[in-house]
């Protein structure tokens, strides 16, 4: 609720917003009686409102639950997703869209819509990301390519090399000897918020980070050959600094970063922050489907491999302090500074910068 305005909360009231329902539930002086932003309740008058964080909190207020939109019970949907991605995540049994929606009693196209909705990802995008892992840990263990591809559960070579084209940055067989042979260009940057190492492979960026060093690269990708950058990585690399600066937005700059099928949902869920704004790491977790993986969460944001561009510093705890940072508190906190005030002040937020 910290970084929640009044004035956002009576809007998913009013919009019945469904994809507010984990970050605040809403009290009615009038009645006593608290529920979902969804609820499809008669809309009470904004100065009978109130807002809470939780069920929890509303209880101690003295409200009781809604007996309509049940804001105390998981609802129906939201079991749906959690049994889909319980289903899903269990490697030895390879489920497809059609399976899950006759387990589950629903038309493949609502399963399909609830859980975008509720994660922000198709599910035929998370069941793709689901196979890849199985395959970099199948590739992790194998001596041949064509073992760990149909270990994975593809039908065919060829479809694992379509499903993963411009997505794993290396071959797999390339994989297999630790990244020999791919070649990523780095580049040192003096930002307003201390040195900025940016590193790319001809998919894109692969590492940004603070005071850090190109032996820094080494030891994080043993298998490649890490060359400072040239002339046909700069325009790419004053991109990245242009982002950093807040005088750009980050979101056409090509990555090349990999994790696990969690860690890149949790990515994802980061970069849907809006600039001035943060979210705690049980929001996160529960907009990625998993609120009771708040520590698996915070692992997978910590893993963020390339920083700004993938906003991991816009997470703050429950209580709204800072929580850790990779790359030390006043950094985080410098970010948080600048891009409130760029919110702010949109038409001049490509032509300034915060110094530290």
């Amino acid at each position: 609720m910290a970084e929640l305005s009044d004035e956002v909360c009576w809007q998913a009231v009013c919009e019945r917003d469904a994809s507010m329902n984990s970050r605040f539930v809403y009290g009615v002086r009038t009645t006593g009686i608290f529920c979902r932003p969804s609820c499809p309740a008669r809309r009470p008058k904004r100065e009978n409102v109130v807002f809470l964080a939780n069920a929890k909190d509303a209880r101690a207020s003295g409200l009781r639950a809604c007996l309509r939109c049940s804001p105390e019970s998981p609802r129906k949907d939201e079991l749906a997703v959690a049994a889909i991605i319980q289903a899903a995540s269990d490697f030895s049994v390879p489920v497809s869209i059609t399976d899950l929606a006759r387990r589950l009693d629903y038309s493949g196209h609502h399963l399909q819509k609830l859980f975008k909705r509720a994660t922000g990802m198709s599910l035929t995008d998370y069941l793709r990301a689901l196979r890849r892992e199985r395959a970099l840990a199948a590739l992790s263990t194998s001596d041949r390519v064509t073992e760990a591809v149909y270990e994975a559960d593809y039908a065919a070579p060829s479809r694992f090399y379509a499903d993963n084209a411009g997505r794993l940055g290396m071959k797999p067989s390339v994989w297999l000897k630790g990244g020999s042979g791919v070649t990523i260009q780095w580049h040192l940057a003096a930002t307003t918020l201390g040195p900025l190492l940016v590193a790319a492979t001809e998919k894109g960026v692969c590492r940004v980070s603070f005071n850090e060093g190109p032996e820094h690269l080494t030891a994080r990708f043993p298998g490649a050959t890490i060359t400072q950058g040239g002339a046909d990585f700069a325009a790419l690399f004053a991109e990245v600094v242009k982002a950093i600066e807040g005088q750009a937005s980050p979101a056409n700059i090509p990555l090349d970063v990999q994790g696990t099928a969690f860690q890149e949902e949790v990515w994802n869920a980061l970069k849907r922050i809006p600039v001035g704004e943060t979210r705690s790491y049980a929001e996160i977790a529960a907009a990625v489907g998993r609120p009771n993986a708040v520590r698996a969460t915070g692992s997978a944001n910590g893993a963020n491999p390339v920083a700004v561009l993938v906003p991991c510093h816009r997470v703050v705890r429950s209580d709204g302090t800072l929580g850790g940072y990779a790359y030390g508190f006043e950094i985080k906190q410098t970010l948080l500074d600048r891009e409130r005030h760029q919110s702010r002040f949109p038409s001049i937020a490509n032509t300034t910068t915060t110094s530290r």
